[in-house]
This record gives C-alpha cells, sequence and structure tokens, in this order.
C-alpha cells in the first residue's frame, strides 16, 4: 500500500470504471477498440477519417451494405458515452450498436471522436464534438477540408441529418442540437431530429428521490461534475441542467424538428431522463417530443444485451422515428 501522500494515493476515483493517482496517471475500465473494415455479421464497411491533426480528432464513418453509386441516405451524427472519461468510436458498444444500426435504418453513420477528460477537462468533450459536426455539415457545401471525404460526399443526405448518442452521448447530442439551432445563420444542414438515449444530466435543485434516499449519490455526482468541468458553477451549468436560469432557455431553440428521449426503468439517471422529456415539452420548444422507457432494463443495455426483447423493442422505436 502506498503511503498517504504518495503518488500512488487516489486523488479520485468514480466507481469501477476511471480512477486518478496523485501522479496523474489515470486507469480506464475500458475494451479494446474494434478495427474499422467490413462488418462480417452485418456486411456493413467502416473506416477512420482525420478531421483536425493539430488535436487528433476524428471520426468513423459507417455505410450500409449493397449501397449503390450515388444514392444518398440519412445521416446519424453519433456522440458515444462513458461519463466523458472513457470510450470511443471504436469502442465495441460503439461500433457494435452502429454497425446493427446502420442497415436496419438504411443510413449513413457518422461516430465523432472528442478528448476524454481529465486530461482534457469539459467543455473539450463539447467542443470537439461541435466542430466534427460542422466538419459534417461542411460537406452539404463541398467543404470538409480539400475535396472533403468521399463518402460523405457521394453518400450523405445532408437534409436529413438526426443527432444521437447515449448517456453523456445523449447530453453531448442535446447541447449540438442547441449549439446547432442558436448559430448564426444555422449549419447548412437539416436536422430531422435527435435521439437523447439515456442522458447524463444533473441540476442543483433535487428531483425525485435526489433530496432522501438518493442524497449520497447526488453529492457524488455534483463532486464528480466539479471534477470533470473545473471552475464550473456546479450542477446548475448550462452543460449539466440545460433548464437553470443560467441556460437561458436555450433548450426552446434546440435545431431538431422532433426529439425521442429514451430512458431505463432500473437506470440511475432514469429520472433525470424523464425530467429531460418533461421540461423540453413545457420549455416551449415548438418540435415533437416522444419518451420511451424500457422496464426491468438498466443504464446502456441496449449496447450489452443488442438481441433482449426489451432492445429489440427499443430498436423498432428508433427505425420508426428515423423513417417519419
Amino acid at each position: 500500500m502506498a503511503a498517504p501522500g504518495g503518488e500512488d494515493e487516489i486523488l479520485f476515483e468514480y466507481g469501477p470504471i476511471f480512477r486518478q493517482y496523485k501522479s496523474g496517471r489515470v486507469e480506464r475500465s475500458s475494451f479494446p477498440p474494434i478495427p474499422a473494415g467490413v462488418d462480417a455479421a452485418t456486411g456493413v464497411t467502416s473506416k477512420d477519417v482525420v478531421i483536425d491533426p493539430a488535436n487528433g480528432l476524428w471520426a468513423r464513418i459507417f455505410l450500409p451494405p449493397g449501397i449503390h453509386d450515388g444514392a444518398k441516405l440519412p445521416v446519424v451524427v453519433y456522440y458515444h458515452g462513458g461519463a466523458y472519461v472513457l470510450g470511443s468510436a471504436a469502442d465495441p458498444m460503439t461500433h457494435g450498436y452502429l454497425t446493427g444500426l446502420v442497415p436496419a435504418a438504411n443510413v449513413l453513420a457518422v461516430a465523432l471522436e472528442y478528448r476524454l477528460a481529465p486530461e482534457h477537462p469539459l467543455p473539450a468533450a463539447y467542443d470537439d464534438s461541435w466542430e466534427g459536426l460542422k466538419w459534417v455539415a461542411s460537406h452539404a457545401t463541398g467543404g470538409g477540408g480539400g475535396s472533403g471525404e468521399p463518402w460523405l460526399a457521394d453518400h450523405a443526405d445532408l437534409s436529413r441529418v438526426f443527432l444521437a448518442g447515449g448517456s453523456a452521448g445523449g447530453t453531448i447530442a442535446h447541447v449540438m442540437a442547441v449549439r446547432a439551432g442558436e448559430h448564426p445563420g444555422g449549419l447548412g444542414i437539416g436536422i430531422r431530429g435527435a435521439m437523447i438515449v439515456h442522458p447524463y444530466f444533473g441540476g442543483a435543485a433535487d428531483i425525485s428521490e435526489e433530496g432522501t434516499t438518493g442524497k449520497a449519490e447526488k453529492a457524488r455526482a455534483d463532486a464528480f461534475w466539479r471534477y470533470l468541468c473545473p471552475g464550473t458553477q456546479g450542477l446548475d451549468d448550462p452543460l449539466s441542467n440545460p433548464f437553470s436560469e443560467a441556460a437561458g432557455g436555450s433548450a426552446a431553440r434546440i435545431a431538431a424538428e422532433r426529439v425521442l428521449v429514451c430512458v431505463a426503468e432500473k437506470d440511475g439517471l432514469r429520472d433525470r431522463g424523464v425530467w429531460y422529456y418533461e421540461n423540453l415539452k413545457a420549455s416551449g420548444y415548438g418540435g415533437e417530443v416522444e419518451l420511451l422507457e424500457s422496464m426491468g432494463e438498466g443504464h446502456v443495455f441496449y449496447c450489452m444485451k443488442p438481441r433482449c426483447e426489451r432492445a429489440i423493442e427499443m430498436q423498432e422505436r428508433v427505425l420508426s422515428f428515423l423513417r417519419k
């Protein structure tokens, strides 16, 4: 055991998934990345593309099998989860989910990478996600750097774009929809919808059981947010609470025409997801807001058990949302 105050003393720990030591060393619970290429089970082809060599920003693009020359497909821009400290566009959960979604929905998907905390504290993840979305949008006018990315130039119908993400990625998808809605002149793309799945929101005011049986967990979440985002005003930071006074009513200005909010009954984030759904409906947002609750399931179960009954049910709802 390390001596108190030694370099191996734990500076911050978040459950079994993440630990940072006083020396600065970080340990993450992660799985080996899945290489891009052809998925044998689905026929989906993927490749990795560098967006900004200066900061290492990149994306993984997925195409369904049998796509014809010149065929244009709706685009799903996807943000992975991982509490801002884990995950990747190439991790097994992200890659596996999108290789299933892409052929079923007949869409092109772009999984955008972002830098992780604590090495890159928030709002780095949001800023990277925004740069990635702008890069995708630049292909609507023939941009993307030089001649652009050929898969996007040839096959992306940027009048039919959906923003999506799970867990922290769901929160990012919301923030990106807000930024797109507030961007002067817009992004030049048609954001048809946003899928906010098992989102990671917070707020200073207690909801549901946060002030009683969930008090300790709420305090832990507050400490973790302050760790992720040094100098933050706390859980009412607009990046955590989209309905706080500091957010200035921004939720009503999201660019998406429709929003699908997905929660899971046994997820610790379930109540905040329902809170988001209810407050978005009451915010003055003019689009359609839907809620899907998966009974008996926990956080991001659809990635870990993609063939279970509730995951299939959720997939059908997502497909219906994308096809409207």
